[in-house]
């Protein structure tokens, strides 16, 4: 579901229209048996978790965003990849949208090959076969953003991630798409400080969303993350984990800054508590997108 003419709109016009093409090219029998020999995914929600005393990481692969244009060249990014595995990230994201990204599943591939920790396919999925893409290019974890989804469509490709044996990342703005994501009984929910339809970032907003995820679920932090204060910020709010990006390509240092985020320790959640009570910043002017 999204309002005509956002952001997210357009990002996602230039998804289906760069889809077609890779359709084209492989049609969707050979990506099924693609998809079939690959080998199994890999349990992010585990990896996430860790010992339960620090907080996860997810650590992107990013080269730009629409908000702040480009961020890094990153030529290499199976060499980033490795840094960010060495430094003890417990997962590594990697953006294979092309247009406003500059990513590729060529990336996936890459970093698929580098690493032991799970990778996550972060793309704007609004189709089955890119789930089938994320399988067969080895894809452990599949974002699936709610306000790209009617409710029909995102229970289907929640489902066919799990048949596949793949976790998804269903990802959360406001209120009612948390409840939307709720009801798919789902793993892993995060909550996203940048709102996709206007690119704006609220980092109170977020961590105030944060509590009212069960305890049952992994809880991820997304966006908004510039220094070891906000990630301090989602730990208090009673995130189980944060996914950063900017901050780590742009930083003169990701693997140190690898190494300070996971050392934020956990807090836990209780639902209906105010996570704001310990006081985190308000509206965030910088972070990823």
């Amino acid at each position: 579901m999204t309002a005509t003419g956002t952001v997210l709109d357009s990002i996602i016009e230039g998804v289906r229209e760069d889809l077609e093409t890779r359709r084209a090219q492989l049609p969707r029998p050979a990506l099924e048996r693609l998809a079939a020999q690959t080998a199994p995914a890999r349990d992010a929600r585990a990896s996430l978790e860790g010992d339960g005393s620090t907080l996860g990481l997810i650590a992107e692969v990013k080269r730009r965003s629409p908000s702040k244009g480009d961020l890094a060249e990153i030529a290499d990014p199976a060499a980033l990849a490795r840094i960010y595995a060495g430094a003890g990230a417990s997962a590594i994201s990697v953006l294979t949208e092309q247009r406003r990204f500059g990513g590729s599943l060529a990336d996936l591939d890459a970093v698929r090959e580098s690493v032991d920790v799970p990778v996550l396919r972060k793309d704007f999925t609004v189709e089955d076969y890119q789930v089938l893409e994320a399988r067969a290019h080895g894809a452990d974890l599949v974002l699936l953003i709610v306000a790209a989804l009617d409710d029909a469509l995102l229970k289907d490709l929640h489902d066919l991630t799990r048949e596949l044996g793949m976790q998804a990342l269903v990802e959360t703005h406001t209120a009612a798409e948390l409840e939307r994501a709720l009801a798919l009984d789902p793993a892993i929910v995060g909550v996203n400080a940048r709102d996709l339809t206007t690119l704006d970032v609220h980092l109170d907003r977020a961590t105030a969303l944060l509590g009212d995820i069960p305890s049952g679920i992994l809880a991820i932090g997304e966006s908004a993350v510039a220094s070891v204060a906000d990630v301090e910020s989602y730990a208090r709010a009673g995130a189980d984990a944060v996914l950063v990006g900017e901050a780590l390509v742009t930083g003169p240092d990701p693997r140190r800054s690898v190494e300070e985020f996971r050392s934020v320790r956990r807090h836990g959640r209780a639902v209906g508590s105010s996570p704001n009570a310990a006081g985190t910043s308000t509206t965030t002017p910088g972070g990823d997108a």
